[in-house]
């Protein structure tokens, strides 16, 4: 199943926001701040990167849904569709 670059692109930009929070918490540790805020900026992009990969999964479902394909494909991709989601969870 290949996912639509135009429905990506909000995940795309999510995922630049994080690349930006995971360079911020290198600069911090390399700079010595405090360990708290750290932490809150980590799991910032922590989310971000999580959410991205919902919405990826749930754009996938969604073809999966959709698609005209025969039922026993369906249910292949129905089952390949929850492994990636349980792989985020």
């Amino acid at each position: 199943m290949q996912l639509d670059p135009q429905d990506m692109k909000p995940v795309i930009n999510r995922l630049k926001r994080a690349q930006g929070q995971l360079a911020a918490v290198v600069r911090m540790l390399e700079e010595g701040q405090d360990c708290q805020q750290v932490v809150h900026q980590l799991s910032a992009a922590s989310k971000a990167v999580d959410r991205a990969g919902f919405a990826i999964i749930s754009s996938g479902m969604q073809q999966c849904l959709t698609a005209d394909a025969d039922p026993a494909d369906r249910e292949a991709d129905r089952e390949a569709m929850e492994k990636l989601f349980l792989s985020l969870a």
